[in-house]
């Protein structure tokens, strides 16, 4: 019998994030543009955290989002930094995340002095088809719970296409 493509998980992006304040965000930025050969975008705070010297509108992060092969090719490395092993509490429904905390753990990545060590926050985020209904702007429709995709169905996901251990 064949499988209702509607039901067909996919890999809708790959989100590389990385955090500072002044030079270190600066690196940062430097950091991702380097990792992913594309231009990183800056992420300004929202609310004030005075344990961390935040306050609103103050640059905090970079991020640079990765979709298609691109993003499933960078995947693919990215797990290698961490023995392509997750642990089950980083995966929710509809996604997962990782971190890494020496860039030079990333196989065929070289250290750039003038960046220093630093570490990065890796987001996977799945979707099925079908989703746009929700998201469009004129004549949204409402999705079924059924659309979202479990923790259970990611992990088998990561099983089998990617080969990957969970803790």
């Amino acid at each position: 019998m064949k499988e209702n493509p509607m039901r067909i998980i996919k890999i809708e992006k790959v989100i590389l994030s990385c955090s500072g304040k002044d030079e270190n965000l600066a690196k940062s930025k430097k950091l991702l543009e380097i990792l992913s050969s594309r231009k990183a975008q800056i992420i300004a705070s929202f609310k004030r955290i005075p344990d961390f010297d935040v306050s609103p509108g103050q640059e905090v992060g970079a991020r640079v989002t990765m979709r298609g092969a691109s993003g499933v090719e960078m995947l693919r490395r990215l797990l290698g930094a961490v023995d392509n092993a997750l642990k089950s509490k980083q995966i929710s429904d509809n996604h997962f995340s990782f971190g890494i905390k020496e860039y030079i753990e990333i196989p065929g990545v070289e250290y750039h002095r003038d960046l220093g060590i630093r570490g990065l926050t890796v987001t996977v985020v799945f979707a099925r088809s079908g989703l746009r209904v929700q998201r469009k702007k004129i004549k949204s429709g409402k999705v079924s719970k059924k659309q979202l995709i479990s923790k259970q169905e990611i992990i088998k996901y990561l099983e089998d296409v990617f080969k990957t251990k969970i803790l």
